[in-house]
């Protein structure tokens, strides 16, 4: 994994590793920008950014589709300047133990009924729209220091809601 964190580069030029040399970097995989799922997660993190920076964590995304599109994604949820990392072979996402979801883990029942709360309830929107990446990849959360993960959160279903800044605090001192 120490090779993937040094290779690829973010949005601004350095690696995970080197951004997480100076402070701790709270890397989120996302699913494709079309997911409810995904959709929820980026208004949720544009919620809770200005507190998990201000504890010195840097976040950090990775996606499945070009930059220009993935940057109108985070304008349109209020992370406009994000930080992040285009991965349409989805070879970060193996690099760090994400796999592709099963019936049960993207449409199961579960699944169904929080896309209904994210979707319509929460204004995230139903169904899935364009997928702009790879429908079938599971995302996740790892909060990476000196090069390292310090802590990480695999999503056992699509619909899971990390708690971000519980993750981020593991390295703040």
């Amino acid at each position: 994994m120490t090779t993937v964190l040094t290779n690829k580069m973010t949005s601004i030029g350095k690696t995970v590793n080197e951004i997480s040399v100076n402070k701790p970097v709270l890397l989120i995989f996302l699913r494709h920008f079309g997911c409810t799922f995904c959709r929820e997660a980026l208004a949720e993190i544009a919620d809770k950014k200005s507190s998990i920076e201000s504890e010195g964590v840097e976040i950090v995304f990775v996606h499945m589709s070009d930059d220009e599109t993935a940057e109108r994604y985070f304008k349109r949820h209020n992370l406009e300047g994000a930080i992040h990392i285009s991965d349409p072979d989805c070879e970060f996402y193996r690099e760090f133990g994400l796999v592709k979801g099963t019936f049960q883990q993207l449409l199961g029942f579960n699944v169904w009924i929080r896309g209904v709360e994210a979707g319509i309830k929460n204004g995230h929107g139903l169904g899935v729209g364009r997928y702009l990446g790879d429908a079938f990849q599971m995302p996740g959360v790892f909060v990476i220091r000196n090069g390292t993960v310090r802590e990480k959160y695999i999503h056992k279903q699509a619909s899971d809601r990390p708690d971000y800044e519980k993750l981020a605090a593991c390295c703040v001192v």
